[in-house]
This record gives structure tokens, C-alpha cells and sequence, in this order.
């Protein structure tokens, strides 16, 4: 494992100066489970952070979350950064030079004219859209997941759903927060990317599809123009819109936020991904890892092939990206470390989550390198990708089979990683170079073990920097630091940086880095490992099936 850099740290009083002034971003990311905060000062360090805990519901077969769950969740995500704000520096923030917002991508946020909400939030989770994804994929001669934006609207149409005629504008979840913090219907590109095609020459939806379109719903509602629904796409570094009195009285009832402070382009979780781990140019990518793991990889040209298991969608600047997106991450992950932590509380040893995710995945390192014969499933959901509308988590194993902890950790590590393993076989199939792949979230704060894994069940070196644990909240309020600069070159005449020069530049020029290269004995264990689990996925249906 090799170490790259290290980034220098500002002075105590330096970041007091900064907060009084305003001198920082603020960026707020609406995850699965967890809303979190970050405040970023001095050369983009963080230096405060906050998190509100929330889940979605399933409610009459969908799954959603309240508009008072969202506003409430901002609300207990701010007030948490302002209280650490305050215990670490002894100031509270009043302002910052700007602020962003991202989100879980996809969904269907529907509203009519007076701003109403026509029907429950639907998540990127559900799966009921099966036909309406067929049929635009084929009408297009392009992947429409299940989880976009466009196939939750035109599912509607083919259910004649009522509200849909009172539909006069629908967005994502970044969206609609955004909009409620400005008054403004923007989407970052990225973002957008994930509600309908993107035509990477003008970074905006796709003109031939947005016809398309419009001719296939005139059979069932005449006059509907999509076009005129949609958010506006923006790129990064754009003006997004000012922060509006009732914006900043949403974040903080308690009056001390003034408004008028820059907003970025919101953009969804995968674009704010990206930008964390620096995976913004081509034969880079990324790996998120949470409740659900998706895979982001920057092409150097298009496809030749459609392919359901792949999602095409833009970096937040409008670069082309495969995406290999699973709707099931690291949520059966942390079950596992739960049970495990009840254990050695019952043992008289009580743990934090930290403790026992450490042990648990340093014994994974001391498992067989296929998992001792073991195989797991983290199926808590339907996976598009392997053909599946439900899930079933599982742990198979065949007598001759070895169980013990190393090997059942070590299997479920692998579990999570396996659907993506799936997904990157197809886009190897294309001939897609990678040169790095750069890694963020939760389980990457254990160092070196989930991180190694990868390496092995994806072929390429990972990395992993010192901001892998913070995430998209990072992520946005980066880009929230080059709205800002943008706009400050603007106004002083010279021409804004690229945002992948001004990563490399003014972000990630001194990052420290640890990369960890595929290690041959890992790399032929998980490919023996994922052979199991592609035979086994019989076993996931006979138990969707059955249970």
C-alpha cells in the first residue's frame, strides 16, 4: 500500500477568521440513512461536521420519505454542525461564502402549479417500473433504469395515474431542497443525467429523446411537453441562485443564518462522489459504498452497445460516465457488525460501532481468499442488474465448506462487492480502461481491508484519501468552493478553471492518498467466489419465491 502527500492544515485562528467571515462552504448531503452536514474551511478541509439520522418508509407498496422527514432532517443535520462549529472553535456561523445541496439521485418529486406535492416521494428504491423502463429503453436505443425520473413519470402515464395531469413540474430530491432554499427549478447535470438523457455536446437533455418522448405520451396525454417539466441542467460552477430568507429560515429556524449566500447547481450523490475522490477525467472512476454501491467510471468515448447492467450519465461538469449502479450495499454488512456488537455486550465487553467493524474486518483479512467456500447475498432489496424485484439476504454454504469468522466476514465483504463485480465485467467487456479507482464511504474508514478487497474484486488499483469517510457532503461543498471561485474570476475578468484542473490545482494538489494494487491470491479467490455467486443466484430467486 502506497501513501501519496499529505495536505497542510490551517491555524486555529485561521479558521476562526474564516467562519466570522463567511471565508467557508457548507455542503449538505441527503443520504439513505443518514443526512449529513460538513462545513469546509481553508484549503478545502473540513472542519466541522453534523448528521441527523432518518429512514425511508414503505407506504401502500412504495418506498418514500416525508417532505416533514426532509425538512426536519435538514434542520437536526444544521443545527448539529452549528453545535460542533461551535465546540471546536467557539464561534457560530452566520453566513459562508456558498453552499451546496446533493442527494440520493433519481426518484420522482411531482408538483403542480402552486408547488404542491402530487404524490409520496418515490425513491431510486423502487421497482415498479418495469415496463415503462422497457419500453423508453427501446424507444431511445438507451438504458432507462428502473430508478429514473423519466421512467417514475411515464409509469404514471401507462397507469393513468390521477395526478398526472396536474404535473407541472417533477425533480429529484436535491432538487427539491434546492428549490426550497432559492425559489429556483436548476438541476447540476450530473443530477439531471439521472432523470432523462443527457447529450454530452450541449450538457442538456437530449433533443431527439425529448421528442421522442413527447410523440409516445401523446397517445395518452396530448399537449404533455417533458421538456417543460423538467428542472433547468446546470453545470459545475454555475450560479445556482442566492439563499432566500425563507431558504435560511428552513435550514435554521433559531434566525441566525442570514440569506443571500451563493448556491451551487444541487447534484446527486454519484456526481458528489466524483468530485470527493477526485474521479472527475477520463480512465478515472469511483466507488461509493453505503446503502447502496454503485461503480462511476469517466469514458473516453461512447459505448458501442446498450447494456442494462450500465447507466449513462454525466460527471457534474458533463462528462460522459458509465455507471454501474446496485440497489444493495452495506446495509447487510452493518446487520452482521450489529449482531456481532450485541455479542460482546452479552460477553460483559460492550463496543463502539467502530471497535467492532475494526476486528471484524481486520479477521476478513485472515480469511481463504474464495471465502472458505462460504457465499452471502446482501439482497435486503430487488437488484435490476441480476434480474431480480425482491431480495432475500442470505449465507449458503456447502458442507465441505469452512465457517469460521475470518471466512464469514471475509464472505460478506465480498457480497457486497459481487453484483458490482457483475457490472464491471460488462464494462471490461467494452474495452474501458481504468487506471485508478477511487473509493468513499463508510467502510473504507477501516483502513486497508475493504479497500484491498475491491482492488481484487474490481482488477484496478484503489484509492482511498483522507476524506473517504466524509463523502458527498465533502463533495458538495467543493463544489460549492468553485461556484465561488468561478464567480470570483468572473468578476475580476479572467476565465474560471476547468473543474477538473481546479481539483487537481487548488484541491487535491497535496492529498495524502493510500492506493492498494490487486493482490494475485485476492484476485483469483474472489473470481472463484464470484463464480459461486453468479451460479447461486438460482438460490436468490427459489427464495424470493418462497420466503
Amino acid at each position: 500500500m502506497t501513501q501519496l502527500g499529505r495536505p497542510g492544515d490551517a491555524t486555529s485562528d485561521e479558521i476562526r477568521a474564516a467562519i466570522r467571515a463567511g471565508d467557508t462552504t457548507l455542503g449538505i448531503e441527503l443520504g439513505s440513512t443518514n443526512i449529513k452536514a460538513c462545513l469546509v474551511g481553508p484549503g478545502h478541509t473540513p472542519i466541522a461536521s453534523g448528521s441527523h439520522a432518518w429512514e425511508n418508509e414503505l407506504s401502500d407498496g412504495l418506498w418514500t420519505y416525508s417532505l416533514d422527514d426532509v425538512h426536519a432532517g435538514l434542520q437536526g443535520a444544521y443545527a448539529a454542525l452549528v453545535a460542533d462549529v461551535e465546540a471546536r472553535h467557539g464561534v457560530r456561523p452566520t453566513t459562508f461564502g456558498a453552499l451546496g445541496v446533493s442527494a440520493m439521485m433519481h426518484g420522482y418529486l411531482a408538483f403542480d402549479a402552486a408547488g404542491k406535492l402530487l404524490v409520496p416521494f418515490r425513491t431510486w428504491r423502487n421497482t415498479n417500473t418495469g415496463p415503462a423502463a422497457a419500453e423508453l429503453s427501446e424507444l431511445f436505443g438507451y438504458n432507462i433504469p428502473l430508478r429514473w425520473s423519466i421512467a417514475h413519470l411515464y409509469q404514471a402515464i401507462l397507469d393513468d395515474e390521477p395526478h398526472v395531469p396536474q404535473v407541472a413540474s417533477f425533480t429529484t430530491l436535491a432538487g427539491y431542497v434546492h428549490r426550497a432554499l432559492t425559489g429556483r427549478h436548476v438541476l447540476g447535470v450530473g443530477d439531471a443525467s439521472g432523470m432523462f438523457p443527457i447529450d454530452p455536446a450541449t450538457k442538456d437533455y437530449d433533443a431527439r429523446m425529448l421528442e421522442q418522448f413527447r410523440h409516445l405520451a401523446a397517445a395518452k396525454r396530448p399537449g404533455l411537453r417533458v421538456e417543460g417539466l423538467l428542472p433547468e441542467v446546470l453545470v459545475a460552477g454555475a450560479d445556482a441562485g442566492r439563499l432566500t430568507p425563507e431558504g435560511a429560515a428552513l435550514l435554521d429556524p433559531t434566525g441566525e443564518l442570514q440569506p443571500g449566500v451563493l448556491l451551487c447547481p444541487p447534484e446527486g450523490d454519484a456526481g458528489t462522489g466524483m468530485v470527493a475522490t477526485h474521479a472527475v477525467a477520463p480512465r478515472t472512476g469511483n466507488i461509493s459504498a453505503g446503502t447502496s454501491i454503485f461503480a462511476m467510471v469517466v469514458l473516453e468515448e461512447p459505448l458501442t452497445s446498450v447494456h442494462h447492467e450500465l447507466d449513462l450519465v454525466t460527471t457534474p461538469a458533463g462528462d460522459l460516465v458509465a455507471m454501474v449502479h446496485c440497489n444493495n450495499g452495506a446495509s447487510e454488512l452493518d446487520a452482521w457488525a450489529g449482531v456481532f456488537g450485541e455479542f460482546a455486550a452479552a460477553l460483559g465487553h460492550p463496543s463502539d460501532a467502530d471497535a467492532v467493524f475494526g476486528a471484524l474486518f481486520a479477521a476478513a483479512l485472515d480469511g481463504a481468499p474464495d471465502g472458505g467456500g462460504l457465499l452471502a447475498y446482501n439482497y435486503l432489496a430487488g437488484e435490476p442488474i441480476t434480474g431480480l424485484d425482491a431480495g432475500r439476504p442470505l449465507v449458503v454454504r456447502t458442507p465441505d465448506s469452512t465457517l469460521s469468522l475470518a471466512n464469514l466476514m471475509r464472505t460478506q465483504i465480498y457480497g457486497a462487492f459481487g453484483t458490482l463485480a457483475l457490472g464491471m465485467r460488462v464494462l471490461a467487456g467494452e474495452g474501458v480502461a481504468i487506471d485508478t479507482m477511487f473509493a468513499h464511504g463508510g467502510m473504507f474508514r477501516t483502513a486497508g481491508v475493504a479497500q484491498r478487497l475491491l482492488a481484487a474484486a474490481v482488477g484496478a488499483p484503489v484509492a482511498v484519501g483522507q476524506t473517504a469517510g466524509e463523502g458527498g457532503a465533502w463533495g458538495i461543498a467543493v463544489l460549492a468552493a468553485y461556484s465561488r471561485a468561478v464567480e470570483t474570476a468572473g468578476q475580476d475578468g479572467a476565465a474560471g478553471a476547468s473543474l477538473d484542473a481546479y481539483l487537481s490545482e487548488r484541491v487535491f494538489a497535496d492529498a495524502a492518498l493510500d492506493v492498494a494494487e490487486p493482490d494475485a491470491a485476492d484476485v483469483a479467490g474472489f473470481q472463484a467466489f464470484l463464480e459461486r455467486y453468479s451460479a447461486g443466484l438460482a438460490v436468490q430467486r427459489a427464495a424470493v419465491d418462497a420466503l
